[in-house]
């Protein structure tokens, strides 16, 4: 076997290999000798089948694997012989004049990983700042959930509906005279001022009494889900039934009790322990935006074409796809074309960050445990149907890629939370609306590498992450086919979508 290097510049490196017909030979013999005690031929015993009759009957499927192993091994010795790091899935080509009986000419090119210095971590500098949360924070979640759970009692006799009264209805809704399909419903319970029915049938029942019957006219929305109905003027015959006001809900112990717990101070905590919660996680993406903007003005390394063309493709097809929601969806494809640039300059800094995570992590003995793994691959699974779960995880296990990618997340938020610990932390205390400016801001938005663009502060959202670094190790080659030699390895995202099973359907709200 020979391997000759042909480039090598910057993280671009290309090699042709050389694998000799004899060693593809030797090989396919010593596949015949070991399945020939198996072949079962007319005319001979079992296992005493001559071996040129094997060759003859499995001579090219033999020749295949051979070819296939051979190649495996080629590119397993490339990668340990000129310690390479590859970016992404090294493309292989086999020549197309090969034939069996000459030597099989490989053409192989690939990026390999940057080498990066693990930075010191001495200084790292971070500001926290804390919401503490108010009593009159927690006591308004309490009015909020006994404002859920409001009571309603019947009306002194003739008393007409205002709005935060609740009225007992028959309706019949009709278009053109005539009665549509879902337009009538009997003893509906509709809370004036709610706001839960079509614009305009709610306002058009403050008043009514108890056994008054009133027609209405409403339109539906330009939006609404039935073709039949949208934007069409429909009348609807209204029978009321009963009004009824809300009854004081008094927020006490026995209110705790009703909602399953021991008194009104147990729910004041839980409430209290939510809000905690909350304003945590507030805190938690304002220090790590602060981490990664250092992280990215501090480092200025090449990065990997190919891993940049993935990260973007993922940014593009995320962008494009909440563009389709928008009401203007052809204007809002037009806005994000003409952003293009900063959303590759994105890109670029969530690879570069990517890498220099892993390179800390790997620096700091960061890992996430096979337990973990497992969990994380158990919650996953959810998401699909109780019928492939298994094979989801199957999946996992069989694909390095997909499994890299679902643990990646974790990994990052590792590395971020021991990038935490070593850093000099002060904390502020601010009100909440300060916190979300603070993260919001425009002076928050993330910070370039050095020489770069910076990226727009209403891109700030899609910059505050770091791409999925690659693994230190690199997954071995798929095997090389001689109609059609392997490409660079696709994202994990894209594989999973083709062998994966079907994530079970959202259910409709």
């Amino acid at each position: 076997m020979q391997i000759v290097e042909t480039t090598n510049e910057g993280l671009k490196r290309a090699y042709t290999i050389t694998i000799t017909a004899s060693s593809i030979a030797q090989r396919v013999e010593g596949e015949v000798k070991k399945i020939a005690p198996q072949v079962r031929m007319p005319g001979f015993r079992p296992g005493k089948v001559p071996a040129n009759l094997v060759k003859k009957m499995h001579g090219p499927a033999l020749h295949q694997e051979a070819l296939n192993t051979s190649i495996r091994e080629a590119m397993d010795k490339l990668v340990a012989d000129h310690k390479l790091r590859p970016a992404m899935q090294p493309a292989v080509s086999l020549g197309d004049g090969y034939e069996e009986g000459k030597d099989a000419e490989l053409t192989v090119s690939l990026e390999v990983l940057p080498t990066i210095e693990a930075p010191s971590l001495d200084g790292l500098k971070l500001e926290k700042l804390v919401v503490p949360v108010a009593d009159e924070a927690v006591e308004e979640a309490v009015k909020n959930i006994a404002a859920g759970a409001k009571t309603f009692t019947d009306a002194k006799k003739g008393k007409k509906a205002e709005n935060g009264d609740q009225i007992v209805v028959d309706f019949v809704g009709k278009l053109d005279g005539v009665e549509f399909e879902g337009g009538a419903a009997q003893d509906a319970a509709i809370e004036l001022g709610a706001g839960r029915f079509i614009p305009g049938f709610e306002e058009q029942l403050v008043g009514v009494k108890e056994g008054e019957e009133r027609t209405i006219t409403v339109t539906f929305p330009e939006d609404y889900p039935a073709a039949n109905l949208k934007g069409k003027e429909t009348t609807f015959d209204v029978t009321v039934k009963a009004v009824k006001v809300p009854g004081e809900t008094k927020i006490d112990d026995d209110f705790a009790k009703s909602l399953g717990l021991e008194s009104l101070e147990l729910l004041q905590n839980l409430l209290r322990g939510q809000l905690e919660q909350e304003t945590a996680g507030l805190t938690r993406t304002q220090m790590k935006r602060q981490l990664l903007d250092i992280l990215a003005a501090g480092h200025d390394f090449d990065v990997p074409p190919s891993m940049v063309e993935a990260e973007f493709s993922q940014i593009w097809a995320q962008l494009t796809q909440e563009a389709q929601g928008e009401e203007d969806p052809e204007a809002a494809l037009k806005e994000i074309e003409a952003e293009k640039e900063d959303y590759r300059t994105i890109a670029v800094r969530r690879v570069r960050l990517g890498l220099l995570l892993s390179e800390i992590g790997q620096a700091n003995g960061v890992e996430v445990t096979q337990q973990e793994m497992n969990m994380l691959v158990q919650q996953a699974a959810q998401q699909y149907r109780p019928e492939d779960r298994q094979r989801f995880v199957e999946y996992i296990q069989q694909e390095p890629l997909a499994a890299a990618q679902l643990r990646a997340p974790l990994y990052e938020d590792k590395v971020v939370d021991f990038l935490f610990d070593k850093a000099e932390v002060t904390e502020r205390t601010v009100t909440k609306e300060e916190l979300q400016a603070a993260i919001e801001a425009e002076e928050a938005a993330p910070a370039p590498a050095k020489g770069a663009k910076k990226a727009p502060a209403k891109k700030a959202a899609k910059a505050d992450e770091a791409a999925p670094a690659a693994e230190e190790k690199a997954e071995k080659p798929a095997k090389a086919k001689k109609e059609a030699a392997p490409k660079a390895g696709k994202p994990a995202k894209e594989a999973a979508e083709k062998k994966a099973p079907a994530k079970k359907a959202a259910a409709k709200k």
